[in-house]
């Protein structure tokens, strides 16, 4: 009788070591590295900054989650969030009430995300042409009605909204886990989130079922317009200030979190964990850099070099 052999096992550590999101690698580097060149790095301080700081962003990369789960992709996001903050900015300069300015800058923000969603869906156009043209669209209206000049009589309760604590909490921090867990259940507790990723993954089966593709592919776009408006809210509230280009740029950062958490570009893979520990990632460099002295312009590269390098590590993997 011949011995049978044991097929080998996969080893529990490698398993585990699998399944920790190339991100997760990048961040620990990172928080040794800057906790070595300066000590006020681990400080509870700066980590706080860094969480209120990465709020916005996070704001900003949560919609795009859902956008890029349907291989789709908002290149518009920093200029949209530009034009939301100065619509804000022209309501309360104009003696409006500040819950008018706050829905201005969500309504401005959900407009340009239907129009996007519209011309994407039933034009079938590609995202990237139309949130590049929307991009231009945005900034542009932001410089027109700013004046190409900071809005700074906004009031003192929109300031409140960053600077403010809830039991000893920052605002900040408060804001990012509403939204985070708002976020939450759309992707993994409702049918929004399941559509969002049969569109990237499974489009063919929402037809079957009856459901109309377009019609939640634009409802995407239009959440992710007005999460943008929220974010220029906040954005408002940390300069005390309506700017028209300050948020321009946000969209590299906010895109390359989503992607550094393992969010791919095709078949609706990903998720929000991931995005989270992007976003936190991606502040921690920058809060770093900032500390040791790195010019702005170069932290633009350290965060394309950031994304590359999880990449590197997503690919070695899955080899």
């Amino acid at each position: 009788m011949h011995n049978v052999q044991a097929l080998p096992q996969t080893r529990p550590w490698t398993a585990t070591v699998g399944r920790i999101p190339g991100v997760a690698y990048m961040m620990v580097v990172i928080v040794v590295l800057f906790s070595s060149l300066n000590r006020q790095f681990l400080d509870g301080a700066n980590l706080i900054n860094i969480g209120s700081q990465g709020s916005i962003l996070l704001l900003l990369a949560l919609p795009m989650t859902f956008v890029i789960l349907t291989e789709g992709i908002d290149v518009s996001a920093g200029a949209v969030a530009a034009a939301s903050s100065v619509a804000l900015g022209c309501v309360m300069q104009a003696g409006g009430h500040t819950w008018l300015g706050i829905v201005a800058a969500i309504g401005v923000g959900t407009l340009f995300g239907l129009f996007n969603g519209t011309l994407i869906a039933w034009l079938r156009l590609p995202p990237f042409v139309v949130t590049l043209g929307t991009m231009g669209m945005a900034q542009g209206l932001a410089l027109i009605f700013s004046n190409g000049q900071s809005i700074t009589d906004i009031g003192t309760v929109i300031p409140a909204l960053y600077g403010g604590k809830v039991l000893g909490i920052p605002a900040p921090l408060i804001f990012a886990i509403v939204a985070y867990a708002l976020n939450h259940l759309l992707l993994y507790r409702s049918r929004f989130g399941i559509y969002a990723r049969a569109i990237g993954g499974n489009p063919e089966a929402l037809r079957f079922a009856g459901v109309s593709a377009k019609a939640w592919l634009i409802s995407i776009y239009a959440f992710a317009g007005a999460m943008f408006g929220i974010g220029a809210i906040l954005l408002t509230a940390r300069m005390s200030t309506a700017h028209p280009t300050a948020s321009l740029g946000m969209e590299f950062d906010a895109i390359a979190a989503v992607v550094v958490g393992g969010t791919s570009f095709e078949k609706g893979n990903g998720g929000l964990p991931g995005t989270l520990l992007g976003v936190l990632t991606i502040g921690m460099l920058r809060n770093g850099l900032n500390l040791v002295g790195v010019p702005s312009s170069v932290q633009v590269s350290c965060v394309g070099v950031l994304v590359l390098l999880a990449l590197l590590i997503e690919g070695w993997k899955t080899k």
